[in-house]
């Protein structure tokens, strides 16, 4: 089991009125100076939509995580419609760390095992988008000449005990070879046993926003009580199974504190930044 290092939020995007500048002095003294760390630029519109985006979730209350609600529906889509603040939100340096789901829509093409843990709406969810920690730094950066991108699933029973799955991902940054497009949908004797997802012409990538999709393989899993662990019932590895547990999230929406994702079985999921 590939243990990996929660990090908190990487450097921020530096605005374009002094990006210039520092840059050129760096060019001549390059390891005297670093850019100052300043805040994602976000407009009030985008600001005011994420306000009222997150007063709604707290509105709808917890037990309701996994609801097709028109009004967050509605925000969400609004949200998208303005404009990702930040681009290339897949290989941002904000993407990466722990984030915490606040919202998903009940799709029917998840997989079962899917839509109970998110379901399961007394447990705190989280995802992480990570570095394997054979080559993170204590900040979750990478580091080394291999670097290993991994988005983890994690669902918390209690302060000692939680699930925790890991898929290897791939992007741009960080691609990753075994990461193939995805050719079967994933029933399996017509049944929907792991999902399914979308593929073909339907799962491609919007060329209008470049770096928005992590692709991932999930690979391995386990519940961990503290004093011993179970493995996670599904054959991640299996050749048989390989092609059905690759998936993908296009982020449609990133900021410093909401990143909204739609993945490859039609889900939407609405995060906010941990850290």
């Amino acid at each position: 089991m590939v243990k990996i290092t929660t990090s908190p939020t990487l450097a921020a995007a530096i605005f374009l009125s002094t990006a210039t500048s520092t840059k050129a002095f760096q060019s001549f003294l390059p390891n005297l100076f670093a850019p100052a760390k300043q805040p994602t630029p976000t407009t009030a519109g985008n600001i005011e939509l994420e306000d009222r985006l997150l007063a709604a979730i707290e509105s709808n209350g917890k037990d309701r995580r996994l609801d097709n609600s028109e009004e967050i529906s509605s925000l969400v889509s609004q949200l998208e419609a303005a404009g990702s603040p930040i681009p290339r939100p897949a290989i941002a340096p904000q993407v990466y760390g722990r984030w915490r789901l606040l919202q998903t829509t009940n799709a029917d093409t998840a997989s079962p095992i899917q839509r109970k843990a998110v379901d399961t709406t007394k447990f705190d969810i989280f995802q992480d988008i990570v570095f394997a920690e054979k080559n993170a730094d204590e900040d979750g950066s990478a580091s080394g000449d291999e670097k290993t991108l991994l988005v983890r699933q994690i669902v918390k029973f209690s302060e000692t005990s939680e699930l925790c799955v890991d898929a290897l991902a791939s992007t741009s940054a960080y691609p990753l070879p075994e990461l193939t497009d995805r050719e079967g949908t994933g029933k399996i004797l017509g049944l929907n046993i792991l999902g399914v997802s979308l593929v073909g012409e339907e799962a491609a990538e919007d060329p209008d926003k470049p770096d928005s999709r992590i692709r991932f393989v999930f690979d391995e899993g386990k519940f961990d009580f503290g004093s011993f662990t179970l493995p996670y019932p599904v054959p991640f590895r299996n050749p048989l199974f390989r092609d059905a547990v690759k998936g993908w999230i296009d982020i449609t929406y990133l900021s410093d504190r909401i990143r909204i994702s739609r993945g490859n079985k039609g889900t939407t999921f609405v995060l906010k930044k941990e850290q």
